[in-house]
């Protein structure tokens, strides 16, 4: 519905409920937000026009461009790190995105943008912000869309539903790209037990990916950013402490 793929929720439980290793478990939750994100568009396309994000072309070119240039990095981070090193990171990581939601609930008012017209200095300023995103997308094994959405709204002035289809077109690049990296990597997980967790898992993100995308225009959303932060932040202080 808002434009997340879902990963803030599957690693924690790939990680605590399944079992996997946090090396295991990012890009397994990647392959899994790709197929949720995939049909989460095309769900979304039969409720909102996706020319709608046409007009930002520059700022989705900026972020993707950006992004795609640091999810390399990010992978290759992840594979030097250790598992603990790894899940401290990720602890954090879950807690930034959860506040970043809840401010954006709170204080979600008129898109208003912070840059000027102009679409060099916006295409310059989202490769900017994308280099961050896609680092953090590849170490989390996440779509990126939580600190994607609210750059479009505050940097870039989007109202929420074209900045979660814009989320959706950008968060597909990076996982791309960070899929291939740890395909290369050989850091895939293999085996009859992740290939059944897998393909149950996607079969559920699929119905709840179409159901969200055609219920985007009756959403209360601000209700399920506040949700969703709470969830985050307890999820980051269930990881950091289970670990302990």
């Amino acid at each position: 519905m808002i434009g997340l793929g879902g990963g803030e929720f599957r690693l924690p439980v790939l990680v605590h409920a399944v079992g996997f290793e946090a090396k295991s478990a990012v890009p397994l939750n990647l392959m899994i937000s790709l197929i949720t994100l995939s049909f989460a568009l095309l769900a979304r396309g039969t409720t909102l026009s996706v020319l709608s994000v046409e007009p930002y072309w520059p700022e989705i070119g900026g972020l993707m461009c950006g992004g795609v240039m640091s999810a390399a990095y990010g992978a290759h981070l992840v594979h030097t790190l250790t598992s603990k090193r790894l899940v401290q990171i990720i602890a954090a990581l879950l807690a930034g995105i959860g506040l970043l939601l809840l401010v954006e609930a709170i204080h979600p008012g008129a898109p208003a943008g912070l840059l000027p017209d102009g679409h060099l200095i916006r295409f310059a300023v989202a490769c900017i912000l994308g280099l961050l995103i896609g680092t953090v997308s590849s170490m989390l094994g996440v779509a990126g869309g939580e600190l994607i959405i609210p750059s479009l709204i505050f940097v870039f002035g989007l109202d929420i539903r074209t900045a979660g289809t814009a989320s959706i077109l950008i968060s597909l690049g990076l996982i791309t790209v960070g899929l291939w990296r740890y395909w290369q990597m050989g850091a895939i997980p293999h085996g009859r037990g992740v290939q059944r967790i897998a393909i149950g898992m996607s079969l559920g993100s699929i119905i709840g990916a179409v159901i969200g995308g055609l219920a985007i225009g009756l959403a209360p959303v601000a209700f399920l950013k506040v949700f969703l932060g709470c969830v985050l932040l307890a999820a980051a202080g269930k990881m950091a402490l289970s670990h302990r």
